[in-house]
């Protein structure tokens, strides 16, 4: 009888998953760091430059994050802008490495 697992993944393809996985944690957000970058810099939108939102960010600067209002909502908004940059980015890798991602299903 065979024992070996039949969805046993070959060696070559292993190595492209660790290969993308390397690379999505290489570009990775961290939630801590956002929140960080808040509470030091939001009212100029350092947390929004962190994450990638330029043209928001460049608005927060130059308004004093809408006088202080769109800085206060962003601290409920970080965790799942961080999530959804995270996810974005892993797609993205996942697909350039023709990877399907199982947790995106």
């Amino acid at each position: 009888m065979n024992t070996a697992e039949p969805t046993a993944m070959p060696e070559w393809e292993r190595y492209r998953v660790q290969r993308a996985e390397h690379e999505f944690a290489s570009v990775r957000k961290e939630p801590r760091v956002a929140y960080l970058l808040w509470c030091l810099t939001g009212l100029i939108g350092g947390h929004r430059f962190y994450l990638g939102d330029t043209g928001r960010s460049i608005a927060m600067l130059f308004t004093l994050g809408g006088l202080g209002v769109w800085a206060l909502l962003d601290v409920f908004l970080i965790g799942r802008r961080v999530a959804a940059v995270n996810r974005t980015r892993r797609e993205s890798i996942m697909a350039r490495y023709g990877i399907l991602d199982a947790t995106a299903l």
